[in-house]
């Protein structure tokens, strides 16, 4: 199977559950950020300029754990900032697997060869390492040299150690695909799970042009889908579909939760009007049918895989042959 059967087992019984109870608000993923601090500075970065003023701040890991139970996701994406710099980030994720909720730690590298044997492989872990082409543009989009090198030895490393390892690649606007190409190659051939792909997040801080619009997100990604077949992609048929201007699809941004530092962050991992204390009140009072493409602005270019993988999940607007699409997509 494309992804743990536990997985597939559990996050199926989730939405099968939510249904009967007639809930319409529940996540399906938590976005953990245990701390704002990074050891980069990439361009296409929103979180540390966004949250400058808090960058030496960073939750306990009581709040963290707390966080994990008050919203109940399956699925917690422990990221940040560069989460390996948690002093905690051992027992947190070892908490959260005793949970059984199953984990995607999303780091840039750097410091796997030092922090590996703060965890234990297991069905319930991957490690996402995030590298956005091969070593001179990576290294030129994270604003400095070496750091392709040690993704790829982060990647060998947590491979042989018997780790789930998979990978999450950002496309922008003067991404080359070509290279893109170059680098899902190499990744086949370290043998990874997954490669997680997806248009660049539009953060609002960030004023450099660097990102698509919805046309040139369905040029990029024609090619890119063009080689699915060939790598073992993450990312949903369906959504790449999506991404390709052939289907559409409603953003869920209550899909993907995030809680960090100054709370849970409203409406969505890309654009912040509030932040709440508490995880009840987040879900109730937020508007969210404000929200999304048609809607909000700001949501004018979003096509990315945090508030539209959620609705695939979820089965909207997915017709009954796309369904036995993911099936058998899952399956291989």
């Amino acid at each position: 199977m494309r992804f743990p059967f536990a997985l597939t087992y559990q996050l199926s019984k989730y939405l099968v559950k939510k249904k009967l109870k007639g809930e319409k608000i529940f996540p399906l993923v938590l976005m953990l950020e245990p701390l704002h601090a990074c050891n980069l500075e990439c361009i296409g970065c929103g979180r540390i300029r966004e949250y400058k003023d808090v960058i030496n701040e960073k939750l306990t890991l009581e709040e963290c754990l707390n966080a994990v139970d008050e919203c109940n996701a399956p699925v917690v994406s422990i990221c940040g900032g560069e989460p390996l710099m948690y002093s905690q980030i051992g027992e947190l994720v070892e908490e959260i697997v005793k949970r059984k909720k199953h984990v995607y730690l999303c780091t840039n590298g750097i410091l796997l060869a030092k922090t590996l044997n703060k965890f234990k492989p297991s069905n319930y872990l991957s490690i996402n390492i995030h590298i956005d082409g091969t070593k001179e543009t990576h290294d030129l989009i994270v604003d400095k040299n070496g750091v392709y090198d040690k993704a790829i030895e982060a990647i060998k490393l947590a491979k042989n150690a018997g780790f789930l390892v998979c990978t999450n690649t950002t496309i922008y606007k003067e991404t080359d695909i070509n290279d893109t190409i170059r680098l899902f190659d190499v990744l086949d051939n370290l043998n990874i799970d997954g490669i997680l792909v997806s248009p660049a997040y539009e953060y609002e801080v960030i004023p450099e042009k660097i990102f698509l619009n919805k046309q040139e997100i369905h040029d990029k990604f024609k090619i890119i889908d063009s080689y699915t077949k060939n790598y073992r992609f993450y990312s949903t048929p369906i959504y790449m579909k999506f991404l390709r201007g052939e289907k559409k699809l409603d953003c869920t941004p209550w899909g993907n939760v995030t809680r960090n530092v100054k709370g849970w962050k409203a409406p969505c991992y890309l654009i912040t009007d509030k932040h709440f204390n508490n995880f009840n009140a987040f879900t109730n009072e937020v508007q969210w049918d404000k929200y999304g493409p048609g809607r909000d602005p700001r949501c004018a270019n979003c096509m990315v895989h945090s508030g539209f993988e959620a609705s695939v999940a979820l089965g909207k607007n997915n017709s009954f042959s796309e369904f036995l699409q993911l099936a058998k997509w899952n399956m291989f």
